[in-house]
């Protein structure tokens, strides 16, 4: 599986690398960037709540648990075992 894609939709277990975060109609993209969530950045998507939402990331050796609502404004790059995440800059 390769391309980009939203935050949100990274299946459990990928290590995906950000492309860039979008604002979001509330400013919530930026709150993420304050977190840590910027591009280059590596993300392990380590486990979604039983009914979905949350989901448990790993950014920068901190653990996040952000809502899917919030995640859609960070779009992703997923690579394959071969090529690796693909970051267009």
């Amino acid at each position: 599986m390769t391309g980009v894609i939203p935050l949100c939709d990274a299946p459990v277990g990928a290590v995906v690398t950000v492309v860039e975060v979008l604002a979001g109609p509330h400013g919530q993209g930026r709150r993420l960037e304050d977190l840590g969530i910027v591009a280059g950045t590596e993300i392990l998507v380590e486990r979604r709540a039983p009914l979905g939402d949350p989901t448990v990331y790993e950014v920068r050796r901190a653990r996040l648990a952000v809502r899917r609502g919030d995640a859609q404004f960070v779009r992703v790059a997923v690579g394959d075992e071969n090529t690796g995440p693909y970051v267009a800059l």
